[in-house]
């Protein structure tokens, strides 16, 4: 049987009940009523194994079919995933549910001045998040956002000037702000406090922090725009180890893949055994809580982070072997020790489409079919196109005469990812 992570040893009452309308909101969904009608009814965790897992293809027709609304206040609607194909959605009231994130997790307090430093555009609910987060904290908040590398230094002059003592976004982006900072001689020393959310702490920022602003601890957040926030960590808990909130339950598989049932009865995303792709097993935290912890282990699906974004690998490169000349692409990642990423996109020319197309090509290839390419991505209206227009030099389009493959195999995969140094 799987292993579950719940508040209570078992299913109360109004779990019960949760669930019990969760899977009737599916039944009447004509594409998952065959797959939902045999469950139930759920009393027990043990019940509860015997539900299907839900993925994520699995959420999303359901929501295109129930288009949840709030009972109060507006009901948002933000994307997840990062590819220029069909993104994942997610809807949450007014709120984003963080008055819980609040009572079991004290990162900010009145007295701070808190930065938000992740990107306000393009859907992604992570900036809306913290700021209703901010909203229960009661501080002085600044929405500052993403910034280029020439703001740099008068942003962090204005920081240590205004004495600012919470900052918050993607490690990846953290890291590139604090090796900055830390190159340049800047001190914060009034920094107490660092949010993350988004993806994997990057513990060279520990190195970073400690030279930048000595008193500043990391506090993190883990979910998806699918589940929002389902556990928190505090400065006392390793990176990778978190303690679910008391509305989520996590259940770990005997793959070690992770799904999640939201038990909370104002959430609006149909969360019931919904599988992220994440891994991860049950372990002790060292912080001292006696409950049992969630250590993650990272994604096992085709989906990566990139800068901070979600890139589902196979959407993307589906989409470009669509375009017009190309007969096959790959992705390329050259990570690098600073945070800044490269994303290299790898194209063979399609017959006819001259000498780069391989051995069935024509004799000329179209001159403008990488910049084609490259614009078609920084078009897209979803996923990671945000970075891109932001840092230019992060995307590269190259028409190749080979794509890098197994030399023992003959496979090409469609992602290379190049670790740093």
């Amino acid at each position: 049987m799987p292993e579950f992570l719940l508040a209570t040893p078992d299913l109360s009452e109004t779990d019960q009940a949760r669930v019990a309308a969760v899977l009737e909101r599916l039944r009447g969904v004509p594409e998952l009523a065959t797959r939902y009608q045999p469950a139930g009814p759920v009393g027990t965790l043990a019940d509860l194994a015997g539900v299907p897992v839900m993925l994520k293809d699995d959420l999303q027709v359901a929501l295109g079919h129930l288009q949840p609304r709030a009972e109060r206040g507006a009901t948002w609607l933000f994307q997840s995933g990062g590819s220029t194909g069909s993104p994942q959605v997610g809807y949450a009231p007014t709120g984003l549910y963080m008055a819980e994130v609040y009572a079991h997790w004290r990162a900010l307090g009145r007295d701070d001045v808190f930065v938000n430093g992740w990107s306000a555009g393009k859907m992604w609910g992570a900036h809306f998040l913290v700021n209703a987060y901010a909203d229960h904290a009661g501080c002085v908040a600044m929405n500052l956002g993403a910034m280029s590398r020439d703001e740099y230094d008068p942003w962090l002059q204005f920081f240590a000037t205004r004495k600012v003592t919470g900052y918050g976004g993607t490690p990846s982006v953290l890291r590139l702000v604090f090796r900055h900072a830390a190159e340049t001689g800047v001190k914060l020393p009034d920094l107490r406090a660092v949010l993350w959310l988004g993806e994997a702490w990057d513990r060279q920022l520990d190195a970073d922090l400690a030279a930048v602003a000595p008193q500043a601890r990391r506090w993190g957040m883990f979910g998806s725009t699918e589940t929002w926030v389902v556990a928190t960590n505090t400065p006392d808990c390793p990176a990778d180890v978190w303690h679910p909130l008391p509305s989520q339950l996590v259940c770990v598989g005997e793959d070690e893949l992770l799904d999640f049932t939201c038990l909370n009865p104002q959430v609006l995303n149909p969360v019931l055994r919904y599988r992220t792709g994440d891994a991860g097993r049950v372990v002790s935290c060292a912080c001292g809580n006696p409950r049992p912890a969630l250590q993650v282990l990272g994604r096992r699906d085709n989906l990566i982070k990139f800068r901070g974004h979600l890139l589902n690998v196979d959407d993307l490169v589906a989409d470009l072997d669509a375009r017009p000349g190309v007969a096959r692409s790959q992705l390329v990642v050259r990570e690098a020790a600073d945070g800044g990423s490269v994303l290299q996109v790898r194209l063979l020319a399609a017959a006819g489409a001259g000498p780069n197309a391989g051995p069935d090509a024509g004799p000329d290839a179209e001159p403008d079919l990488a910049s084609r390419v490259r614009e078609h991505i920084l078009g897209s209206a979803f996923g990671p196109s945000i970075v891109f227009q932001r840092n230019p030099h992060s995307l590269e389009v190259d028409v190749v005469e080979s794509l890098i493959g197994n030399e023992r195999t003959g496979k090409i995969p469609s992602l290379v990812v190049r670790p740093a140094g």
